[in-house]
């Protein structure tokens, strides 16, 4: 054993105490990581920070962009919706379903890909039905890595098998052939949390409902945020009368977002609009006083539908602060005056003037230079504030650069980049690709990309390539496993299967998948043929167990999902233990079956 050999190991065993004990943030070890590579002199200061501008991680950064613009056009409403009505609000049987479809699309596009595809939607999920967020995201991206099994062109490992295979003059697998083991191990991983894994999972919380912006609106004027749906029956007294007749703001500080009637929408209805029966209106306020609107009125409750979807999404409406400037035409005039719903579409929820904060009805207090009113609506109807310059929005509106969702444009973004990817261009220069064209075309604006991105993931992948370049670079790793082929030598063929399942496994939390499969597969052919055992065989098995990336958050899809599902190291080493054994027991069996 070398001294750099040496020194590289003990800077592995570190950075494995480091993650277990949780001493530091996973970003801050990565950074120890990089600048220890350099110092000890296993990496010139160049390769050991080779990370930042990696495929990996140009890949994630992209990938996040995508799915905020995903997410902000409203694309994801559409998802969630036959979803939640297959599913319920029964957690494990809307994982299941979840996985199901996330795991079967891996099959034929990026797993990181199909893993952004669905971040949105479960996130909203866990918005609408209170489910914590950190109970649904770790089962779909162990289903969106079992997934990529499934075909031979669902990961970059058993992509550049076949290569591998060719180059030794060996016949290279079909598309499908991996598919039976593939299947297994989705159909494996999704009856664990079923069954097992879901009592393993951290309770945490609910998703925030809001963004940044909005959370800071929220937090600091205490807004309501609950919508609630109701119809009115023809019995119920509201019947003829118009808002303020039914004093529902005066007398229960509630505000009517929108009033629908079959089919026909009205947003931000004006104040003489009367209510008729068969109407359902979309309230904002405190549940209390919600219920007593509804008992005093004699009004039903409407299962939820697409407007309250629209007006829940952060992509199609939300609240905003617009300031009324010098020179307004709005100066001076009260909000009745203004006819605000009536002009502009949308809600006056609070106005703020000097030192006072009006959440109830102001609809006669003067307008004066200075004062903000905080509105609420769709971002299309929040920009006609700014037309005529009657108002200066002080909050940057949800959705597209310019207010208007446009969800075909985003899903077009997304998949051109996915079938980029699936037509052979390499991974990162195809999701950034869709990511910049989302930017260009104004469904994301360049400080929402920004934002989009979770930069403590970002550096947490950094980190950890430059030390897997470095265990290939000194040896650490070819001396790993040729230590460990020569024990194995005359076992038995399945203890033999499940030791290389296992070293395919411990490389992959530390190489990238791709560079396990790549130093691993000519070992295992070559004791393939001093073994008797199908070479084939062992090589597939090491493509398929380099997924096997579930105790450490360091494969691509666990490090996007960390942070939304709010997941700490333990978390992983918890659930994805046992996942991990159950990984190899399978993968090991099926594969056995198929080839011995």
């Amino acid at each position: 054993m070398t001294t750099d050999i040496a020194l590289i190991l003990a800077v592995l065993g570190v950075t494995i105490v480091l993650f277990v004990s949780e001493r530091l943030r996973v970003d801050v070890i990565a950074l120890l990581i990089m600048v220890s590579l350099a110092w000890l002199r296993l990496l010139e200061p160049l390769e050991a920070f080779s990370g930042l501008a990696s495929n990996a991680v140009i890949s994630v950064i992209a990938v996040m962009i995508l799915g905020h613009g995903v997410d902000r056009s409203g694309v994801m409403k559409r998802i969630i919706r036959p979803i939640l009505r297959a599913a319920g609000t029964h957690e494990r049987q809307l994982t299941a379903l979840v996985s199901a479809v996330a795991g079967l699309l891996s099959a034929f596009m990026q797993n990181i890909g199909a893993a952004a595809l669905f971040l949105p939607a479960m996130m909203r999920i866990s918005k609408r039905t209170g489910m914590p967020v950190s109970r649904l995201l770790m089962p779909l991206g162990f289903a969106a890595i079992l997934g990529g099994t499934c075909s031979m062109v669902g990961s970059g490992p058993l992509i550049i098998l076949n290569d591998l295979l060719r180059q030794r003059g060996v016949r290279p697998f079909g598309i499908f052939d991996v598919t039976p083991i593939g299947l297994s191990l989705l159909a494996a991983g999704i009856a664990y949390f079923a069954v097992v894994g879901y009592r393993l999972l951290p309770a945490g919380t609910t998703a925030n409902g809001t963004d940044g912006g909005q959370r800071r609106l929220v937090q600091t004027w205490n807004l309501p945020t609950t919508l609630h749906q109701c119809r009115i029956p023809a019995e119920s007294p509201l019947v003829g009368r118009t808002r303020d007749e039914a004093s529902l703001w005066s007398r229960y500080g509630l505000n009517l977002l929108a009033l629908a009637q079959e089919g026909d929408v009205m947003f931000a209805p004006w104040r003489h609009t009367r209510f008729a029966a068969g109407q359902e209106l979309v309230l904002l306020g405190e549940a209390k006083d919600v219920g007593r609107f509804v008992a005093d009125n004699r009004l039903e409750e409407a299962e939820e539908s697409g407007v309250i979807e629209d007006l829940r999404s952060e992509g199609s409406a939300g609240f905003a602060e617009a300031v009324i400037p010098m020179g307004s035409p709005v100066a001076g005039k009260s909000l009745r005056e203004v006819a605000l719903r009536n002009t502009f579409g949308v809600e006056p929820i609070m106005l703020l003037t000097g030192r006072r904060g009006i959440r109830d009805d102001f609809s006669d207090e003067i307008l004066e230079p200075g004062a903000t009113v905080i509105v609420h609506g769709l971002w299309g109807n929040v920009l006609k504030l700014e037309d005529d310059r009657s108002f200066v929005l002080a909050t940057s509106v949800g959705g597209s650069a310019d207010g208007r969702p446009r969800p075909s444009v985003a899903l077009a973004c997304f998949l051109g980049a996915i079938l980029l990817a699936f037509s052979g261009v390499q991974l990162s220069l195809a999701l950034l690709t869709g990511a910049l064209a989302m930017i260009l075309l104004g469904v994301v604006p360049i400080d929402g990309a920004y934002r989009a991105v979770d930069w403590r993931t970002v550096f947490l992948l950094a980190g950890l390539i430059p030390l897997g370049t470095a265990m290939d670079r000194t040896g650490a790793a070819a001396l790993i496993a040729e230590r460990m082929m020569s024990v194995l030598s005359g076992s038995h063929p399945l203890l033999v299967m499940a030791a290389i399942s296992a070293l395919a496994t411990l490389f992959s939390l530390f190489l990238s998948n791709v560079a396990a499969t790549v130093l691993l597969v000519p070992l295992v052919m070559i004791l393939g043929a001093k073994t008797g055992i199908e070479p084939r065989a062992l090589a597939i098995l090491v493509a398929v167990s380099s997924a096997n990336s579930f105790v450490l958050p360091t494969h691509q899809v666990n490090a996007l999902l960390m942070s939304p599902g709010g997941y700490h190291n333990r978390d992983y080493l918890r659930a994805g233990g046992i996942m991990t054994v159950v990984f190899i027991i399978v993968a090991t069996g099926v594969t056995y079956a198929l080839f011995a």
